[in-house]
């Protein structure tokens, strides 16, 4: 399957980078300021889905409601934390064998393209050091559609002028993957087979897939 990719698809959060801790204390200090308590096993449930759902799970967590004024004024809070937080982010944070996959599959003459939800993925791409190693950034600020939807997937492999069945997308989330499939693409699950049995193959991390 990977031998004949011609475009390769990243998820960012979980696959190329961790900053889920960084979305968890940016949540976290939000639920405090509201006067409740969000803890890690609650941020479990806000994996894979979009920022405004995310703040309809902790209000319900915290047993609140919130008009919509208000709802955006919550994000932007949010938001606004966790730019503070990823601001400091450096290439040491890269997960194991993320750099060097990439490098690799651009030796290989693979395509690759970024699918991510995040509105602040270009941002971190360059905190990192590794936005050259992409031909092609497709986040939330290009696609309205949040996963399981596949529309970043889809833009994704146009933006690479690929077909979806030639892209192999590597994704960490169940939803991430019922987009990929979604979309016609093939799908690599990073983490556990457990949550990603639906993807064609599942490894711990991109050192896995090393030559």
């Amino acid at each position: 399957m990977l031998e004949a990719m011609k475009g390769a698809i990243f998820d960012l959060d979980g696959v190329i980078v961790d900053t889920a801790k960084y979305h968890y204390l940016a949540w976290r200090a939000l639920a405090n300021r509201l006067g409740f308590e969000f803890t890690e096993a609650d941020n479990e449930r806000l994996k894979g889905v979009s920022r405004m759902r995310s703040l309809q799970i902790l209000l319900e967590v915290g047993g609140m409601d919130a008009d919509e004024a208000e709802r955006e004024q919550m994000a932007e809070l949010k938001n606004k934390e966790y730019v503070d937080y990823i601001s400091r982010l450096e290439s040491s944070e890269l997960l194991p064998g993320a750099k060097e996959y990439l490098m690799f599959l651009r030796s290989r003459g693979v395509r690759i393209a970024l699918g991510s939800a995040s509105k602040n993925a270009a941002f971190i791409l360059e905190r990192l050091g590794i936005t050259e190693l992409f031909d092609a950034v497709v986040d939330g600020t290009k696609v309205a559609k949040a996963k399981p939807d596949p529309e970043v997937f889809l833009t994704a492999s146009a933006e690479l002028g690929l077909d979806p069945a030639d892209c192999v997308v590597f994704e960490d989330a169940a939803a991430g993957v019922e987009a990929a499939k979604a979309a016609g693409c093939r799908v690599v699950g990073i983490g556990s087979a457990d949550i990603l049995g639906a993807a064609d193959q599942v490894v711990g991390g991109l050192d896995a897939l090393l030559p």
